[in-house]
């Protein structure tokens, strides 16, 4: 496996754990667990997609493990972007640092779905 590759996987990995460690500091009401369920569920899809993608058994499987990956990110940047307009006055450092990680994700994926679709 290369370096990247395990790089990658460890970086996906711990943010979705510490999204989910984030998300318990959060109120747990009607209201937040809608948000706060969306984003523990895509935080931590990323890597479990990606994870799978290591053992895709074709580069066509590939390519959708990572197209998933990308999209769980998106879907990422946007949950935590409205748990930031509800929550921001209590957890204004926070959010930036996972908003800003789910885009720098989402973008290495774009990045890699891009290039193997190219070879």
């Amino acid at each position: 496996m290369e370096n990247k590759t395990k790089l990658l996987l460890d970086r996906t990995f711990y943010f979705g754990v510490n999204t989910l460690k984030f998300l318990k500091k959060l109120p747990d009401d009607y209201i937040d667990r809608i948000p706060k369920g969306q984003v523990g569920r895509s935080s931590t899809s990323i890597g479990s997609n990606y994870e799978e993608a290591q053992g895709a058994v074709s580069k066509k499987d590939f390519i959708n493990k990572i197209g998933i990956c990308y999209k769980e990110s998106r879907e990422s940047v946007y949950w935590l972007r409205v748990l930031r307009e509800l929550h921001n006055e209590k957890h204004s450092v926070e959010f930036p640092k996972f908003i800003k990680e789910a885009e720098e994700i989402r973008n290495i994926f774009a990045a890699i779905k891009k290039s193997s679709g190219n070879k």
